[in-house]
């Protein structure tokens, strides 16, 4: 038994032995410290790059037109709304689904008149509004 002990113990000592780590080398700190700031500046700076790309890109795209309105807009199911359409003083009663598209449901005879007393609903702004509303 105590030979069984030696020869795994004589076995274990010089891996264990050349496991050891050797002298760290010396890391310039300074020269560390710079190279982290530089590469998050660089990723900060990346961050607003593609901010100002995207705000430039969505200010090209026009939102509607001219000839077509969306009257009012109500969801009926989780990815399924109804939307009332004015198309040249046409009121068109519209269903649109992910799978189905867009589904003309009815043509209105007489245009459906917005309502004065009906509440204004929050329009929900964009992340600055927000922000602006959390601050006060």
């Amino acid at each position: 038994m105590r030979r069984i002990a030696a020869v795994l113990a004589g076995g274990f000592l010089p891996c264990a032995l050349m496991a050891a780590p050797a002298a760290a080398p010396a890391v310039d700190s300074g020269a560390e410290l710079f190279r982290v700031l530089v590469s998050l500046l660089g990723v900060v700076a990346l961050i607003f790059f593609v901010g100002w790309l995207s705000r430039r890109a969505q200010a090209r795209v026009r939102p509607g037109g001219r000839k077509i309105r969306v009257v009012e807009s109500m969801p009926v199911g989780i990815k399924e709304k109804i939307m009332l359409l004015e198309v040249g003083g046409t009121q068109l009663l519209v269903g649109a689904s992910p799978t189905g598209g867009l589904r003309t449901l009815h043509v209105l005879d007489t245009p459906v008149k917005d309502d004065p007393t009906a509440p204004a609903q929050p329009t929900i702004g964009g992340f600055r509004d927000v922000l602006s509303q959390w601050r006060r």
